[in-house]
């Protein structure tokens, strides 16, 4: 296959180990940006997350197709030792290798860094851990849920008399996803500058800390932790959901000049000179008193009046809508954001594209996610110059599981 040559990565090789979420989400990123991506799975068997659902479509699970756009797909069995070889032959002329196994289980493979770097001075190894590579934690797995509550996010997510909450995304997978993207992108930079490639460690659990922020301003700033507050912000009130007559709405009154307006859009201006309310931190100190007056104003009106106001005196608002309707949302679907590509067995899937614009142009069609092994052949072809008669020998030594080297089919 062909790359556009004015991609951002065109002609960079990232040769992905990864599975599930946070690795997949991190190379489909790169794939993004114009890389080419060859993603390794086991024969026969292939990403964990193929196996995630229901929904399947054509037999294909909606979850894998999510983060695995803009990838070739070798099924390489890395329990063999011709796997093994193929893979640091790959690893050779790779600028990249992506990997989310636990910590120690390359070394085990036989594919650790030291190894890959025998053939590949400069070759940078991006290593996706739960808790990282080091520390007592290092050994423990990662799992989304699981590093959502170690975090420190949970304890702060629900309403104030609930539960801790997870975000309903897998926000730890694709936070950590996200920084491993930007990790590869400034060793590529710094290889670029030096010749120097390295070892990169992201760990989902820094990740998630790191998105603290201000709530660990505040615990370092008083010893007290911040406890959960439903949707309020700890420093700024209005900031939060209300219930209008026919559903609820988002405001947004992150300071006085707002505020002002905000009274104003209500038809209560006498709040804003209100001793309680006047200034920022007295809104916060008063917080329930003016919920209690704010509440029974918004469920009098639908969201559509509370709209119209709110957005001509330029406060900022925002119904909160389903997945469905994001995923219908005219301003996503007008700037190309869902886009739809064709699957030999699931059909047309919709998807959403990748956030990046350059030069004010649309991201480009994606590649469909790869079949298991689709694309063997050929990327051991163009990246290695293996020949028909190579590719078979290494068949023949179960390089490639009992299904050969291009077993095009999906799981489950």
């Amino acid at each position: 296959m062909s790359w556009s040559d004015d991609a951002p990565l065109a002609g960079v090789k990232i040769l992905d180990l990864t599975r599930v979420v946070s690795g997949p989400f991190a190379t489909m990123q790169l794939g993004d940006l114009g890389a080419d991506v060859v993603k390794v799975e086991q024969p026969g068997v292939g990403d964990e997350s193929r196996g995630f659902g229901p929904p399947f479509v054509g037999g294909e699970s909606a979850y894998y197709l999510s983060v695995n756009r803009n990838k070739r797909g070798c099924a390489i069995d890395l329990k063999s030792a011709a796997g093994k070889e193929l893979v640091q032959r790959l690893s050779g002329v790779a600028d990249v290798v992506v990997e989310n196994f636990r910590p120690g289980t390359l070394e085990r493979l036989g594919l650790g860094f030291d190894a890959l770097v025998l053939d590949n001075s400069d070759l940078i190894l991006c290593s996706i851990t739960g808790f990282g590579r080091s520390g007592p934690d290092s050994e423990r797995p990662g799992y989304d849920l699981i590093v959502q509550g170690e975090s420190g996010v949970m304890d702060i997510t629900g309403e104030a008399d609930g539960p801790p909450t997870k975000v309903g995304t897998s926000i730890a997978d694709m936070v950590t996803g996200l920084y491993a993207t930007q990790a590869v992108l400034a060793a590529l930079l710094r290889r670029q500058r030096t010749g120097q490639g390295g070892r990169i460690d992201v760990s989902m659990l820094d990740s998630m800390a790191s998105l603290l922020t201000f709530n660990a301003g505040i615990y370092f700033a008083t010893g007290v932790s911040p406890k959960r507050r439903g949707s309020a912000h700890p420093t700024i009130s209005p900031y939060e959901p209300f219930e209008a007559e026919d559903g609820w709405i988002n405001v947004g009154v992150a300071n006085d000049k707002f505020w002002k307006l905000f009274c104003r859009a209500i038809d209560r201006p006498e709040l804003a000179e209100d001793r309680r309310f006047a200034v920022a931190p007295d809104r916060v100190t008063y917080r329930a008193e003016l919920k209690k007056i704010i509440d029974p104003i918004f469920r009098s009106r639908p969201r559509r009046h509370w709209r119209t106001v709110l957005e001509r005196l330029g406060v900022p608002f925002g119904e909160i809508k389903s997945v469905g309707d994001v995923c219908e949302a005219p301003q996503l679907v007008e700037r190309g954001v869902v886009r739809t590509v064709d699957h030999p067995t699931a059909g047309p899937v919709k998807y959403i594209a990748s956030a990046l614009r350059f030069d004010d142009q649309p991201p480009p069609d994606a590649m469909r996610p790869p079949l298991i092994g689709e694309h063997t052949g050929e990327v051991l072809g163009e990246w290695l110059g293996l020949s028909s008669s190579d590719i078979e020998g290494y068949a023949r030594d179960g390089a490639f599981g009992a299904s050969g080297p291009a077993a095009g089919r999906t799981a489950g």
